[in-house]
């Protein structure tokens, strides 16, 4: 709000609200431009650009990428990689955070050596692509599980400071009580560290649904592409079809007309698909963090600044 009681203060509160104005439309107007384009006529789209609503307003994209047998099971191995990792990688990583916190773990520093090297260093590619093989897991579902189980060293980072913050005589009268390890960590130290657990499993789970390198580097079978995955190789091949158009350049009639049938053609083309395809896998995403948002700030705040 501009408020203030010098010139120059309400001019420096105006310029702020104004370049963050700019920034939100920066940011949301491509995804408005993707939800406008997939509900406008393919053939009108052709035209040129829409800017702020549909010229032609059609459901066909829609219906026809809701209707793809192969996009929809492609949304069901996403949408089920997500929730299983997501839900196991945060439980087991919460865990090995919380044996971590514990000043009596033995050969903490083993740990700290070991977790550290992997946040700076990595196998690369094709040592990668050969661990792989060699345990089986090669164009196999649970390639998109196991390898991602553990969410990294710098989630165990921020859960290790959560923890610290949990005082120590909590410990110490559940201990006493006869309280196990376990009953230690579900039922005090779990429910203490909800902001974090929120906030780590948003982040897991966008990027998990977002990960196309796995189908890329490690699937071969059509029954096992992600809907991410898919949404690449149509734009891919999209753009060699446009590719193929521009260097054709009309003077071949038959190229043309099968280049513009590989396209699409009426209220449904290539274009439009890419685009609805693009909005409907975007939407969980989107739909997640009204209802996580209100945990990030203090979830991050919690993991980082204590200890």
């Amino acid at each position: 709000m501009v408020g203030g009681n010098h010139a120059g203060e309400r001019l420096f509160n105006g310029l702020t609200i104004a370049i963050m104005i700019l920034l939100m439309i920066m940011t949301v107007y491509p995804f408005w431009f993707s939800v406008i384009s997939s509900f406008n006529s393919g053939g009108d789209l052709l035209r040129g650009p829409v800017f702020l609503w549909p010229r032609e307003f059609t459901f066909a994209s829609w219906k026809a990428v809701l209707s793809d047998q192969g996009i929809l099971y492609a949304a069901w191995i996403t949408a089920s990689r997500t929730v299983i990792v997501t839900a196991v990688s945060i439980l087991y990583t919460s865990m090995f955070a919380y044996a971590f916190s514990r000043p009596y773990l033995r050969r903490k520093a083993f740990y700290i050596t070991i977790g550290f090297i992997s946040m700076y260093f990595s196998g690369g590619l094709i040592p990668s692509y050969m661990l792989m093989n060699w345990l089986g897991l090669y164009d196999s579902y649970w390639v998109y599980i196991l390898p991602v189980l553990f969410g990294g060293f710098w989630n165990v980072i921020i859960f290790n400071a959560n923890y610290k913050g949990i005082p120590e005589a909590l410990f110490e009268s559940a201990k006493m009580d006869g309280a196990s390890e376990y009953r230690i960590f579900f039922q005090i130290v779990l429910p203490l560290s909800k902001p974090v657990l929120a906030a780590l499993s948003v982040f897991t789970a966008v990027n998990i649904w977002n990960d196309y390198g796995a189908t890329l580097y490690y699937t071969q079978s059509t029954d096992l592409q992600t809907l991410q995955y898919l949404i690449l190789r149509l734009i891919q091949s999209n753009r060699a079809v446009e590719n193929m158009m521009s260097m054709n350049n009309g003077t071949n009639l038959a190229v043309a007309n099968l280049l513009n049938n590989t396209g699409g053609v009426g209220a449904v083309t290539a274009r439009t698909i890419e685009l609805a395809a693009m909005v409907i896998a975007s939407l969980p995403m989107i739909i997640l963090y009204p209802f996580a948002q209100r945990f990030f700030v203090k979830g991050v705040l919690l993991g980082s600044v204590k200890g």
